[in-house]
């Protein structure tokens, strides 16, 4: 049971700074391209990169924490990181004829998502000696 509460936890948190940084991102940048969710997705890669090299081991999260594991990565990122956002987004380019600017948002989230996953993970492991 603590467990869901966890995640339902995170998962309010997590839209809640979606929600937030991408308006910030959309009223700075403007919505011709869908700027706050590629910033959203990017920085979640990365941080969930930098939680799996602290929490995660070859048979799965560390003992201990399991809870800690629910409320960020499941909770807060699973709600934070927006992939039906992002097709809907890449769709809605594509109908209005900005075939360029779709193509670019799915290469452009896949490439910097995976690069910023990379990153975090590289970042945990140096702050955790690992």
């Amino acid at each position: 049971m603590i467990g869901l509460v966890l995640v339902a936890l995170g998962g309010a948190l997590g839209a809640c700074a979606r929600f937030w940084l991408s308006g910030v991102i959309a009223r700075r940048l403007g919505e011709r391209f869908p700027w706050g969710t590629l910033v959203v997705n990017v920085s979640g890669a990365a941080m969930i990169g930098l939680l799996a090299a602290a929490f995660l081991h070859a048979e799965g999260v560390a003992e201990g924490w399991r809870e800690t594991w629910l409320l960020l990565v499941i909770g807060i990122l699973g709600s934070y990181t927006t992939v039906s956002s992002f097709s809907l987004q890449t769709l809605a380019l594509l109908h209005a004829g900005e075939g360029g600017r779709a193509a670019w948002n799915v290469m452009g989230s896949l490439g910097l998502c995976l690069a910023a996953a990379l990153a975090g993970h590289r970042a945990g492991l140096l702050l955790s000696g690992g």
